[in-house]
């Protein structure tokens, strides 16, 4: 499972910290805690983001936190050690799935399946299903689309929104999530059809609405405080005694009936019209007090912009309307035990618990507060109205009209036999629609047909390959060589003996091309020669990378090589250079731009000139005294090469690269083993005599098969 932002730990959550921190977070520890009791389920690894960071607790900076013999968090850092909001997390995913390819090959155990939570999960997890062939499974929690309509219809303007929210990458990238994933798991019927309904893609994956469950456990029903306190822990006695004295610390008539907020502080919360609403009905006032807990903050100034202003907001309206004495504002709670008792105070004190977000895809928390036998006014959108509809506790509400807020508070609080009637109802209710026992038990069967379908259908799938992730998780070695004069050009026969060797040691010895061929020309070329198709193909001279026969794309590759890389600029800088000759559109790609050039003795170093004075960073590669390729400054074949060893976890030293040309040299230092072929260029001359260069004898696939018997790389490579 993949849940990212990073603030999730499996105790003491801190819920409300900050704009992240939701509901979303408790959901999948508990499902990975219920999951792990069941028999059928061997591993559980809950993924998310390392943060080391004095702003947060030091929790967060354990690399593997065991949670029980089943179930794990698992921490990988990417984009630094800082906690950062979701939304700036896009460009760092990329690392994020490498490193995680990385640290299961250390495992040695492919997982059976993944799921990703929200839009940044679901693309690691989509990723990862794609890289070791196993099913995906996507829950969003909230989506961009609906997000995106909220926002405009609320007066932000388009701008605005893609700039804070990323909203156009993440829309997108929900986008290819569902044209993906095997099952998208949801809370209700609501989120399929007026939120999954606004995608493009909406009809490729199959749904199942799944309600989450509670721990029951913790949330039991108020009245079991009033019948005794022998059997409550000194944690709960505790808590209790200090939320009392927290809200005794705000309120002048602390015995009034309660009306109770309990979320983030996000806009989306519209924790201003609650207050507008009780702010502008006095009748209410003197019913009850208010007490909001919105979130856990510090010191407002130093919160995050949103988070700022909603608090600020609060403020402000509470001043508006004078609630000095009438409503609580505390600054912190304690999940774990504090948010129980503060349930059940509020339905000893015949309260209401009030949840009148402007968008709320499912609202656990009315759970949790219907569990205790406390009452609820709701949003007429997304979850509530499921909740309401089985549980039959509470009163639906528009939640941009104030009045009907206060008076559906109203109606619960002055009708004693509805407060009594909801609250029974609310307590045996959701025991029979939402508990984590059953949640975890309906969510597995999907799990199950949802791998077993996946099997059936690969094996029955002619086409289909093993995966090349199960398979680069299982090498050690890799031989990777140039195509044009190095692989292919020479004695067909010799090639053929080189592919026999290839075929041969297919278990033990990875197969990769790296050339600076596209790659659709690489494959065209390779299948004319009855070469293999390689396990990777490093083509446009390093500059992509691609996996087994359907191509996979390493987007991780693409997104450390794009960092400082201007295509337009540097092509418009060359442009006028009358010895360049731009080469035609086919060898044009997103990371590559080549010419013809013929030699000329400050040719190169007049490029060189240009392009450094016009502050381009880039790479410039010349071979074969005509071919000029200029590339991002992070890419070439010799640092694909060390990514991949670097991605893979296969050592240098276990790697042979073969090359004819100056567009191999670099791939050919350092710590891999090198065979340069008898038919090589002057221009690598240079590397006579450097350690780990094998200067062949035989030209083309013979000089290669010399390069592994001298290496001693495979038995009997020598076919003599």
């Amino acid at each position: 499972m993949f849940s990212l932002h990073g603030l999730l730990r499996a105790e003491d959550m801190e819920m409300g910290k900050d704009a992240d921190t939701g509901g979303q977070i408790n959901y999948v520890v508990e499902l990975a805690k219920n999951l792990s009791t069941l028999d059928n389920v061997e591993r559980i690894d809950l993924f998310t983001r390392l943060i080391s960071d004095k702003r947060v607790s030091e929790d967060y900076s354990v690399p593997v936190e065991q949670v029980n013999n089943k179930f794990r968090i698992v921490r990988i850092q990417c984009g630094g050690r800082k906690y950062i909001r979701k939304e700036l997390l896009w460009p760092f995913l990329d690392e994020y799935v490498d490193k995680t390819v990385r640290f299961i090959k250390r495992e040695g155990r492919i997982p059976d399946l993944v799921h990703g939570h929200y839009a940044d999960g679901g693309y690691v997890a989509e990723q990862l299903s794609e890289i070791f062939d196993i099913p995906f499974i996507f829950t969003g929690h909230s989506l961009g689309r609906s997000k995106y309509q909220k926002l405009t219809n609320e007066g932000m303007s388009e701008n605005d929104i893609k700039k804070k929210y990323k909203i156009d990458t993440r829309i997108a990238r929900e986008e290819e999530i569902l044209s993906h994933a095997e099952l998208i798991v949801t809370s209700t019927s609501q989120e399929i059809e007026e939120q999954y309904g606004l995608y493009k893609n909406k009809d490729y994956p199959e749904f199942r609405v799944i309600p989450p469950g509670i721990d029951i456990n913790r949330f039991y029903p108020y009245y079991h405080n009033l019948v005794n306190n022998i059997s409550r822990s000194e944690e709960e006695l505790h808590a209790y005694a200090s939320i009392l004295q927290e809200l005794h610390r705000f309120f002048m008539q602390p015995d009034k009936s309660l009306i109770l907020a309990l979320c983030r502080p996000d806009k989306r919360k519209n924790i201003s019209g609650l207050i507008t609403a009780y702010g502008e009905d006095l009748q209410l006032q003197a019913m009850a007090n208010l007490a909001i807990f919105a979130g856990i903050r510090k010191d407002i100034h130093t919160m995050q912009e949103n988070e700022r202003d909603v608090l600020t907001e609060m403020l402000l309206h509470m001043d508006k309307y004078d609630l000095y004495g009438k409503m609580a504002i505390p600054k912190k709670h304690d999940f774990q035990f504090e948010v129980p008792e503060l349930y059940r105070i509020c339905a000893e004190k015949k309260g209401v618990f009030v949840n009148v977000a402007l968008v709320e895809p499912f609202g656990l928390t009315l759970l949790e507060a219907s569990a205790t036998g406390l009452p609820i006014v709701a949003t007429n959108d997304g979850g509530p109205k499921d909740i309401i509809r089985n549980c039959k506790n509470g009163i639906l509400v528009d939640a941009s009209d104030p009045g009907q807020v206060s008076q559906s508070i109203k109606k619960i609080i002055s009708e004693p036999e509805k407060w009594e009637k909801y609250s029974r109802n609310g307590i045996s209710n959701v025991r029979v629609h939402y508990t984590w026992e059953a949640h975890a038990g309906t969510y597995l069967k999907e799990v199950q047909k949802v791998v077993s379908t996946y099997k059936h259908a690969s094996k029955s799938d002619t086409l289909s390959t093993n995966s090349i992730g199960k398979r680069l998780t299982a090498l050690k070695f890799f031989l990777i060589t140039d195509i044009d004069n190095t692989l292919i050009g020479g004695n067909q026969k010799e090639l053929n003996q080189l592919v026999k060797i290839l075929n041969d040691n297919y278990i033990n010895i990875g197969f990769a091309v790296a050339t600076g061929r596209t790659v659709e020309s690489a494959e065209k070329y390779l299948k004319e020669n009855n070469v293999p198709e390689p396990d990777i193909i490093v083509s446009s001279v390093g500059s992509e990378i691609y996996y087994s026969k359907s191509k996979i794309y390493d987007r991780g590759w693409d997104s450390h090589i794009s960092r400082k890389w201007e295509r337009n600029k540097i092509y418009n800088v060359l442009k006028d250079v009358d010895f360049l000759e731009y080469q035609e559109k086919e060898t044009q790609r997103k990371f590559k731009i080549s010419y013809f050039m013929e030699p000329g003795k400050d040719r190169l170093p007049y490029i060189h000139e240009l392009l450094q004075k016009n502050k381009c960073y880039y790479n410039l590669i010349y071979s074969h005294n005509s071919y000029l390729d200029i590339l991002p400054y992070r890419a070439s074949k010799g640092k694909a090469i060390r990514y991949l060893s670097y991605k893979w976890e296969i050592l240098l030293e276990n790697m042979i690269v073969c090359g004819d040309s100056g567009n191999d040299e670099e791939m050919l230092r350092g710590e891999p083993l090198g065979i340069v072929v008898g038919n090589y260029s002057k221009e690598l001359e240079k590397l006579k005599g450097l350690k780990n260069i094998y200067f062949a004898d035989r030209n083309y696939a013979g000089g290669i098969i010399d390069g592994l018997t001298y290496y001693k790389f495979v038995e009997n490579s020598n076919p003599d």
